[in-house]
C-alpha cells in the first residue's frame, strides 16, 4: 500500500482545486482579456519558467494557468496546458517582481508567502511533514529574496502581510488573512507618492540603527559574505557596522538572522527608546543582546 501510495501524483485531488479557479476567474484566454495578466509557473519535463500571458503565450485559458500557478508539488496534480506540465511558479520564482516590472513605472508587489521565518521548536518531533513544510518554506523565503537584493527598477512597493505564522493549508483563517492583508497594504501604500517620486528602490522605507554585541559575536564572517556594503571585521576578527543608521525596506537585512549567535539587532529608529530600560540611553539600549 504504502509503494502504490508513492506512485500517486499528489496528496490532494486536483478537482477542487480547479472548481476554485473556475469560481474566480473567467473562462477565456488571455487574448480575450482587455488588460494584460501574467501567470508564473514552472514546466516540469524542462524543469524552467513559464509566464503565461507574455506574447506568444496568450493563446492558452486563464482557468488552466491559475490552476497549475497554485498546483504545489507533491499536494497537487501537476496542470497540463498544451502539452506542458506545470506547477507553481514559485519552485523558481517565488516573487515574480522582475517579469512584471518591464515596461511599468512601478511595482506594487504584495508578498504572502514566506517573507519572515518565525523560529520554531520541536520540528523534527512533529515527523517527516513537518521536517518538509519547514525546509521548504525556508528554501522559498531565500529564492524571493533573490530578486529583491538586486532590484534596480522601476521603484516598488512591497505589501507583507504578517501571515507567516498561519500554516500553509489552513482553511480555517480566511477573514484573519483578509485583516492582516489589508492592514498591510494600507501602511505601504501610504508611501505611494514617494515611491512613484524615485527612480528605483523598494518601499516603504525606514531608517534602522544596527549594532553588533562584541560579547556575542564569534567571528565566523558570515554577516560579512551575505552584507559586504554594510558588515565588516574589525582587527580583531569581530563583525561591526559600517554604517550604524540605514534606510531600509522590508526586503533588507536579511543577514541579521543568519547570524549564528544571535550577535546582531536591528532596531527601527523611534522604537529604541520605547523598548530602552528607564534611566538609559538610546544607544546603550540598542547594543544589547538580540
Amino acid at each position: 500500500m504504502i509503494l502504490e501510495r508513492t506512485r500517486a501524483a499528489s496528496i490532494y485531488l486536483a478537482g477542487p482545486l480547479r472548481e476554485l479557479c473556475a469560481s474566480v476567474a473567467p473562462d477565456v484566454t488571455f487574448a480575450e482579456l482587455d488588460r494584460t495578466l501574467l501567470v508564473n509557473t514552472v514546466d516540469l519535463k524542462r524543469g524552467t519558467q513559464v509566464v503565461w500571458g507574455l506574447p506568444g503565450l496568450r493563446d492558452v485559458n486563464v482557468i488552466d494557468a491559475i490552476y497549475a500557478s497554485s498546483a504545489l508539488p507533491g499536494f497537487f496534480p501537476p496542470g497540463e496546458i498544451h502539452g506542458r506540465q506545470c506547477v507553481d511558479g514559485g519552485v523558481v520564482d517565488n516573487l515574480p517582481v522582475g517579469i512584471a516590472g518591464r515596461g511599468m513605472d512601478a511595482v506594487i508587489a504584495v508578498d504572502t508567502g514566506s517573507s519572515s521565518l518565525v523560529t520554531e521548536e520541536d520540528i523534527a518531533a512533529n515527523g517527516f511533514t513537518a521536517i518538509y513544510m519547514r525546509a521548504a518554506t525556508t528554501m522559498m523565503h531565500a529564492l524571493q529574496l533573490q530578486p529583491l537584493e538586486r532590484w534596480s527598477s522601476p521603484p516598488m512597493i512591497l505589501i507583507r502581510p504578517a501571515v507567516s505564522h498561519i500554516e500553509w493549508f489552513s482553511f480555517t483563517a480566511a477573514d484573519e488573512l483578509m485583516e492582516a492583508g489589508y492592514r498591510a497594504a494600507v501602511e505601504a501604500l501610504a508611501h505611494y507618492d514617494a515611491c512613484l517620486s524615485a527612480r528605483t528602490g523598494i518601499f516603504p522605507r525606514a531608517p534602522v540603527r544596527l549594532t553588533v554585541d562584541q560579547d556575542k559575536c564569534i567571528g565566523c564572517t558570515l554577516c560579512v559574505t551575505l552584507a559586504p556594503q554594510l558588515m565588516a571585521l574589525d582587527r580583531k576578527g569581530k563583525a561591526y557596522a559600517k554604517k550604524t543608521r540605514v534606510q531600509w525596506s522590508a526586503a533588507d537585512g536579511d543577514f541579521v538572522n543568519h547570524c549564528p549567535t544571535l550577535a546582531i539587532e536591528a532596531i527601527p529608529v523611534g522604537k529604541e527608546r520605547q523598548n530602552q530600560p528607564e534611566g538609559t540611553d538610546a544607544s546603550a539600549a540598542a547594543s544589547g543582546p538580540s
